[in-house]
């Protein structure tokens, strides 16, 4: 499993050295691969490859970045974001059998839109500095906290990079596979990804 290997390693750096340029950059906040993997590993890898790579990644560089900015290593955050992780895991093995670029992105844009919406409802519950009225859940899913960029970049942010990385991973399967269809909306499957 060299591919996953070298996956992991890529992306775990890339969100350890996205998480400490991120405050300064902020183009790359929420700027990640990850939901990408999620989302396309049913069609590069086996489906238990395909449902633990993209939470054993996060995992990994949730750790490190916790430890770099102080933080808990363990927080009740993570467990909401590593649920609507294998939500866009679970969407993907769905559509592991599918062909189409579009409906791929449509799932990319449908992952961004639940893990946006789930993981800052999950914030305005838990955060002290939100109020608990509708004023207050429309300030976690917009503005966010003082002193913080607002949440809207966060969102925008994931829509973009999600899409880019489904296009990017998309693309790779393609080319590392001969397409056998003659559509230039069709992305080959991987035979050895739908046998378990």
């Amino acid at each position: 499993m060299i591919p996953a290997f070298t996956l992991f390693v890529a992306v775990v750096l890339y969100r350890i050295v996205a998480g400490y340029c991120g405050a300064e950059s902020t183009w790359l906040l929420n700027f990640s691969p990850v939901a990408a993997i999620a989302l396309c590993g049913a069609v590069m890898f086996p489906r238990r490859v395909a449902l633990f790579l993209p939470l054993v990644i996060l995992f990994t560089s949730d750790l490190v970045l916790n430890a770099h900015f102080g933080t808990a290593f363990i927080t009740g955050e993570m467990l909401t974001r590593y649920v609507v992780l294998l939500f866009v895991a679970w969407l993907g093995l769905r559509l592991r059998e599918c062909r189409r670029v579009h409906v791929f992105l449509l799932a990319s844009v449908a992952g961004s839109t639940v893990f946006y919406f789930i993981t800052n409802t999950a914030s305005w519950l838990k955060d002290p500095g939100y109020a608990k009225t509708v004023t207050g859940w429309g300030q976690s899913l917009t503005v966010g906290l003082p002193g913080y960029p607002p949440t809207w970049l966060f969102f925008r942010n994931s829509v973009v990079s999600d899409a880019c990385f489904t296009l990017a991973l998309l693309g790779c399967v393609a080319l590392a596979s001969h397409p056998r269809s003659t559509s230039a909306d069709a992305i080959p499957v991987d035979q050895t990804a739908a046998a378990d």
